[in-house]
């Protein structure tokens, strides 16, 4: 009985620690936002652990867009959607 109860507690622990370790998903949480506003557009800089992540440009006119870096290059690379990975679950609502 013992060895059993053992096994559930190791098994436990493993699933949370394993589930707290999402691929993407900012380490620490919630991303630091900074917002903006620059030549008629708006900018919010979302950083993880002090490292920009992605950067939103909503412009007066147009679409929203988003700028990350590239993986060549050390430059920024426009995409239409936002690649950060943030966990939003709804618990409870009614």
């Amino acid at each position: 009985m013992i060895k059993y109860l053992i096994l559930a507690l190791s098994l436990s622990v493993a699933t949370i620690t394993s589930a707290n370790e999402l691929p993407g998903a900012p380490e620490g949480g919630e991303p630091d936002i900074r917002i903006t506003y620059k030549d008629e557009s708006t900018y919010y800089e979302y950083r993880v652990n002090g490292i920009l992540k992605e950067i939103k440009v909503v412009p007066s006119v147009g679409k929203p867009y988003y700028l990350v870096p590239a993986k060549q290059g050390g430059g920024m690379q426009r995409v239409d959607k936002s690649t950060l990975l943030i966990p939003k679950w709804v618990i409870f609502s009614w």
